[in-house]
């Protein structure tokens, strides 16, 4: 089954539009507090196909994606009472409850994981807001968590150039099913060990 080399080509002619960047700003804002979709799907390509602006591409991923952490905490203080029905209905409330006993472990070392890692990260953003945890230490975690992915995704395009891009378009099935099953596999590990 061909998923992720169809979902790939469509987003690398979406980062050629010439509101590429928005559309990229838009998806990193709003994957930090509601969004499903990881702005690195849109991120890399756009460094693929414009070398030259990759760390600005990640600059502005990393930009957005901290207002965006910075809303998901709003959410998880201002309305968690209100959202709280559907996280239970949605199936994501024992999630939840699982980043809040994270949060009693680790503190802000839960968010900076979460940043870099593919765990989601909103559900941390707004379990941050609900708990009140640390607003300094939870924006310092969220920048450099979110920071060192984006810069690395963009750092590895323009070391690898032409190569890279080759490799990326012809093995993308391979590796999104990879990505699939270490986000499983991760996402077991913590839940397994609370």
């Amino acid at each position: 089954m061909r998923l992720f080399e169809p979902l790939y080509r469509r987003v690398l002619a979406l980062s050629a539009h010439p509101q590429a960047e928005r559309y990229l700003a838009a998806l990193s804002f709003a994957e930090s507090s509601f969004f499903p979709i990881p702005p690195d799907v849109m991120l890399a390509p756009m460094c693929l196909a414009e070398r030259h602006r990759a760390w600005r591409f990640a600059a502005t991923t990393t930009v957005m994606s901290l207002l965006g952490g910075v809303a998901g905490y709003a959410i998880g203080y201002f309305l968690i009472d209100m959202i709280e029905p559907w996280l239970r209905s949605s199936g994501s409330y024992d999630s939840y409850l699982r980043v809040r006993d994270w949060f009693a472990v680790w503190g802000v070392w839960a968010v900076f994981v979460a940043g870099f890692s593919p765990i989601p990260y909103k559900l941390f953003t707004i379990a941050a807001g609900a708990t009140v945890l640390n607003i300094p230490g939870f924006l310092l975690a969220s920048l450099i968590g979110r920071g060192a992915r984006f810069f690395l995704v963009a750092g590895l395009i323009v070391a690898g150039g032409d190569r890279m891009a080759a490799g990326l378009q012809q093995h993308v099935e391979r590796i999104g099913w990879a990505v699939v099953v270490i986000a499983v596999l991760l996402g077991s590990y913590f839940v397994l060990r609370q």
